[in-house]
């Protein structure tokens, strides 16, 4: 994927992405949403395709609320309350647990939903905003963005894509 360097390749980066991983989504056997044979965010750990959904729904929700916080004139908690960089392994699996007893088109509902406030979010600010100057550290807005929403995306689509594969294969054997 291109690192978008302006707002119109940031939104399309998002647009692209999320569509991918929709149709991804759409191709989810449902008797395997929650089949806890995937690669976890941890090593060694397993996870299910639903965890998967809810670890996008949670790195949504947290550029919203770095938003929502900077708005709000508060200091802005990178990447989580009790959580540190090097810690985002155990972040996602907050993520799991959060949304553990969300039945899994609801979770898909709040993906979209999430996501569509990205993009009015990302719609509101201009060029400079979002690649003008750094954001936090080096980082400009644009990129934090796209690093928690665009990326994991198409990550996450490639890891489905993947184990549905393995899992199919599995099967005809």
């Amino acid at each position: 994927m291109t690192v978008p360097q302006d707002r119109a390749a940031l939104l399309t980066a998002i647009d692209k992405e999320f569509s991918a991983l929709m149709r991804e989504l759409d191709r989810l056997p449902a008797e395997a949403i929650d089949e806890a044979s995937m690669d976890g965010h941890v090593a060694a750990s397993r996870m299910r395709p639903r965890d998967l959904v809810a670890y996008l729904v949670g790195w949504n929700e947290r550029v919203l609320a770095w938003h929502a916080e900077e708005a709000a004139g508060a200091q802005i908690v990178f990447p989580a309350a009790g959580f540190k960089w090097n810690e985002l392994g155990r972040l996602a699996q907050s993520f799991y647990a959060a949304y553990a007893d969300v039945p899994f088109d609801a979770l898909v509902a709040r993906l979209q939903a999430s996501k569509a406030r990205i993009v009015a979010l990302v719609t509101g600010f201009d060029d400079d905003a979002l690649y003008g100057r750094p954001w936090y550290g080096k980082w400009t807005r644009g990129r934090m963005i796209q690093f928690n929403t665009a990326s994991p995306y198409a990550n996450a689509r490639g890891r489905l894509r993947r184990w549905r594969q393995a899992r199919e294969a599995a099967s005809a054997s």
